[in-house]
């Protein structure tokens, strides 16, 4: 569905996404019926259904009765007698076979109870979450890891202490099953943390904060980059990456961006704009004689998709020679939306 800054909303019954179905579904259950669901959801299902909700306005009574009863139908086709519920399954397994192996069993089919409680843990910073890890032993880490999706995982992993990161990720690897024991410990340990979830602190970019700064002070820059530089050497290279960060592509000049394009091998750029903002690629295309620019966008469709570390490395290389360009004193380069007046 379109990102929530180019949302649409439907203008008939017919036309509503399944999304704005849902929402309307939830709009109409009140809050705690409603709240009860979200907590069920992917932390992109929860980002997507609910910045359509906030935007709605002025809904059509043939739009709820269409969403509703999209939704009851829905529900009538997937609650017959050809399935039971989890609360029927765990009832009949507690008299047939005893509580332990019955949650065992229905952990099996339905997964561990522990994921949905893991899953509310996305909302938390990888930092605050390594933080809250840290001292637990390396086994305890690897499962509260296995339990995590992967993309957050590998966030909480590199926020973790160097030296130990292998030994965790050598426990995840080991693991096939976690015992009722351990797996009490790791609740335990989730409750803390879901306990904790309101008082993390708030994440600032501390060094794209100071590139925007400098951007803003071009009489000062030079100068005041090499006192810092004096200081702390790492992180003045961090502060220039985030100085030349690709986007500010999109604002500069034709004649600064067709001398960027000289320098750029033309492999280099089909990689790079893979994903790009489209006001990036629209800049560069725009730069280029028709020719070059037709010739451009083949190559970018054959290429396929690629992954997104690959395109960021190769914008990365992109912002690198135009730095060495502006050092260069061959182009300047408008580092921030400057305000404008007729």
């Amino acid at each position: 569905m379109p990102e929530a800054t180019d949302f649409i909303p439907a203008t008939t019954a017919a036309g509503l996404t399944p999304v704005e179905r849902a929402a309307i579904v939830l709009l109409s259950m009140g809050e705690e019926p409603a709240a009860a669901v979200l907590r069920c959801l992917s932390r992109d299902e929860l980002l997507d259904v609910t910045q359509v909700m906030s935007r709605m306005s002025g809904i059509k009574v043939d739009w709820v009765k269409t969403a509703l009863q999209g939704f009851f139908d829905d529900y009538r086709e997937q609650s017959g007698v050809h399935g039971a519920s989890r609360s029927y399954l765990k009832r009949s397994l507690d008299m047939a076979l005893g509580g332990d192996i019955a949650t065992s069993v229905l952990n099996n089919i339905y997964g561990d109870a522990i994921r949905p409680k893991m899953q509310r843990l996305q909302w938390a910073s990888p930092k605050w979450l390594a933080d809250h890890i840290v001292d637990e032993h390396v086994r305890m880490q690897a499962v509260f890891l296995a339990f995590l999706p992967p993309t957050l995982a590998s966030d909480v992993l590199g926020a973790l202490p160097a030296a130990g990161r292998d030994q965790v990720l050598l426990n995840v690897a080991r693991l096939s099953e976690v015992d009722a024991d351990l797996l009490a410990e790791l609740e335990q340990l989730v409750e803390r943390c879901l306990a904790g979830l309101g008082h993390q602190g708030a994440n600032v970019e501390g060094v794209r904060q100071v590139a925007e700064i400098l951007n803003r002070l071009p009489a000062e820059r030079q100068q005041m980059v090499e006192l810092l530089r004096a200081q702390d050497p790492d992180v003045v290279s961090e502060i220039e990456v985030s100085m030349y960060y690709f986007f500010i592509l999109s604002r500069q000049s034709e004649a600064v961006l067709t001398r960027i394009i000289e320098e750029v091998p033309i492999e280099l750029w089909a990689v790079a704009l893979k994903g790009a903002e489209p006001a990036v690629r629209k800049a560069i295309l725009a730069a280029m004689p028709r020719r070059q620019a037709q010739s451009f966008e083949d190559l970018i469709r054959r290429s396929g998709p690629i992954p997104l570390s690959r395109a960021e490395q190769s914008r990365n290389e992109v912002m690198t020679l135009v730095k060495d360009l502006v050092d260069a004193g061959e182009i300047q380069v408008q580092l921030f939306a400057e305000a404008t007046v007729e």
